[in-house]
């Protein structure tokens, strides 16, 4: 099964508050976003999105250019659901973050919460490096949270790849420089607990 068909069963099974990384509200990127100080007309990507509530809560906080990119179009299409009318005034990319044709120098922020743990090829890892290294804008921010180095090996049947803040340093490159991090236990809907590592890099 290639990972679109794979995806599109995850999100078909389940109800978007019962995947195991699902939180109300993600406050850690929530900060991060408001560390980077780029205000509420930065230009922000949600890599792997999915049925997140965080366009719902940065929407509220009054950010107004915003992209959601995820590669399950039912996940995609069940937040637009959510949003109402709101859902209009996000853009939408149904793809693959290591293959999407994104625009250069686009976003001010990219966060990403949960996917780059989930490339375990070196390839699929260094397409998303470019890709991220091409549609940032220089000085703006990654914000890229995965599983710590005491997290899960396996997620939703998937193997994943596990990072400290300086093994993420080192994955993404010189480019990318490290200003701050933290690490967050993340408590599952089924009650697991799964320690996350949070990190924002500042393009260079």
């Amino acid at each position: 099964m290639d990972a679109k068909s794979r995806w599109e069963d995850i999100y078909g099974a389940k109800a978007a508050n019962a995947v195991s990384w699902y939180r109300s509200h993600l406050d850690t990127s929530l900060a991060f976003i408001e560390h980077a100080g780029a205000g509420p007309s930065a230009a922000i990507i949600d890599v792997g999105g999915g049925e997140s509530t965080l366009v719902d809560d940065l929407l509220e906080r009054g950010y107004e250019n915003l992209t959601v990119l995820d590669i399950s179009t039912t996940a995609l299409e069940e937040t637009k659901k959510r949003l109402g009318a709101n859902a209009d005034r996000i853009h939408w990319i149904a793809g693959d973050v290591t293959e999407a044709e994104l625009p250069e120098h686009a976003y001010d922020i990219w966060h990403d919460r949960a996917v780059f743990h989930f490339l375990t090829p070196p390839t699929q890892r260094a397409a998303y490096v470019r890709q991220a290294s091409r549609s940032l804008k220089p000085g703006g921010y990654l914000i890229v949270a995965t599983f710590a180095a005491n997290g899960p090996s396996r997620c939703s049947g998937l193997k994943v790849v596990r990072y400290t803040a300086e093994s993420l340093a080192q994955e993404l490159g010189e480019h990318f420089h490290l200003v701050e991090n933290t690490e967050e236990l993340h408590q599952t809907p089924s009650g697991g607990v799964q320690p996350f590592v949070y990190a924002r890099f500042h393009v260079i």
